[in-house]
């Protein structure tokens, strides 16, 4: 029986570390859910993003996932612990639901050296104050500033990012979170459809300045604690398969998935009521 890992976003910014875990880890089954009739998320109350959440952890566990990796911050700020604590001792004990917020949070101490960073991330994200809580946890000398781009995520999902008026927010929240501590020398993409905007980003930022997404971090904690956790492990399934799920059209997901896989891969529209 196959028994694969989940991959969950609000969207297609998920597809980023998917790409990096399946770089990582090629041998597992992987199903990728995008709920992209409903993103974004980031805009949405705490209780419509678990909700949401929920519900997709729920299908996929529908379809045998033993762990669900959520790629997406916004439901890893805003769900991600309910549902560990509430839901998964009554419903689903043996399984396990992680998030990319503690793998980024735990590293980021160790790439800046003046001890500022800066969060770019969603306005759910940002409001929720979860890498300022988290990253003091781990480097208490370090001191966050936080930036909402609102904007990115509509760029991405639009794919009109390289636009005029795509590069012009680009530029616009880069300048703000600079121009708010100017000793900032690392940069999160605290939001997993950001590396698809990185190039632009890039042309926006001194050159003293790393800026870090998720992808290969995450990939590198999943793959800990899946050394760690062997019970669990040895009831994966590893066949090297993909599956890709969306709640939007197929079609139109697909424009996407080719940035990533050349239609190589399609994906197939669920519904997850």
């Amino acid at each position: 029986m196959k028994s694969p890992i989940g991959i969950f976003d609000s969207g297609y910014g998920g597809l980023t570390v998917l790409k990096s875990i399946r770089e990582k880890l090629p041998n597992y089954d992987y199903i990728y859910l995008g709920d992209n009739a409903r993103a974004p998320y980031g805009t949405r109350s705490f209780e419509v993003v678990y909700q949401y959440t929920l519900e997709a952890v729920k299908y996929l566990f529908s379809l045998d996932c033993q762990l669900i990796v959520l790629a997406c911050n916004t439901a890893s700020a805003k769900a991600l612990r309910t549902i560990q604590q509430n839901d998964l001792p009554n419903l689903f004990p043996e399984r396990r639901v992680l998030g990319v917020l503690r793998p980024t949070t735990e590293e980021i101490g160790n790439y800046s050296k003046s001890d500022y960073v800066g969060v770019l991330g969603t306005s759910g994200t940002v409001r929720s104050n979860s890498y300022v809580i988290e990253i003091e946890k781990f480097f208490p000398s370090v001191k966050v500033t936080q930036q909402s781009c609102p904007m990115w995520v509509p760029l991405v999902e639009n794919n009109s990012f390289l636009e005029k008026g795509g590069q012009y927010f680009i530029e616009k929240y880069i300048d703000e979170i600079l121009t708010k501590q100017p000793a900032i020398d690392t940069l999160i993409l605290a939001c997993t459809h950001y590396p698809l905007l990185k190039e632009s980003i890039l042309k926006y930022v001194p050159s003293g300045v790393k800026v870090v997404d998720q992808g290969s971090l995450v990939a590198e904690k999943l793959n800990d604690y899946l050394q760690r956790h062997s019970t669990l492990e040895t009831k994966l399934s590893k066949n090297n398969d993909l599956t890709i799920l969306t709640t939007e059209k197929a079609e139109k997901f697909d424009q996407h998935l080719n940035l990533f896989y050349n239609n190589l891969v399609k994906s197939s529209t669920v519904s997850l009521h």
